[in-house]
């Protein structure tokens, strides 16, 4: 009797230790995610990023992009958020700033965007149109300067 007393407690001590080194986990549908890319068919894979609480001055946490360009986190408390994400492509390190507004529930309310982000189109339109100006004022400048003197400039008929 006394060997089966034994063994029975062998066999606790050895199913607790287990225990202690087994790892747990839960999966969750809540969080944030926000993909970051440089074109829709070129994902920011494993940039580096950074990510703020409201009035934090330390990360609440860091990381790197996976290789689709999400980042993912799940907010403690409410207020902006800001997510920080360094990425380096061929034409150089290129950053983005993402805030976002989480509510009471630990829900994103909404986000922001740069200004230059809301409206790319705009800002190219406006550059092509200034890059028009610009060659025109150019042409104008030259041949003002040309009849201005009465020569003509070199190479012209």
């Amino acid at each position: 009797m006394s060997r089966c007393l034994l063994m029975t407690l062998l066999l606790l001590l050895m199913y607790s230790g287990a225990e202690a080194h087994s790892v747990h986990y839960q999966v969750e549908n809540k969080g944030i995610s926000v993909r970051v890319f440089y074109s829709e068919d070129d994902p920011a894979s494993y940039s580096s990023y950074e990510i703020f609480g409201p009035e934090d001055k330390i990360p609440h946490q860091k990381g790197r992009t996976d290789r689709n360009g999400f980042v993912s986190f799940l907010p403690d408390k409410q207020g902006k958020w800001t997510i920080k994400v360094y990425g380096e492509s061929e034409h150089g390190m290129h950053g983005a700033q993402v805030e976002i507004d989480v509510n009471k529930n630990l829900f994103m309310e909404s986000f922001k965007k740069p200004l230059v982000a809301q409206y790319t189109k705009a800002f190219v339109g406006i550059s092509f149109i200034l890059a028009i100006f610009g060659v025109w004022a150019l042409l104008r400048t030259r041949k003002r300067a040309v009849t201005e003197d009465g020569s003509k400039p070199s190479g012209a008929p």
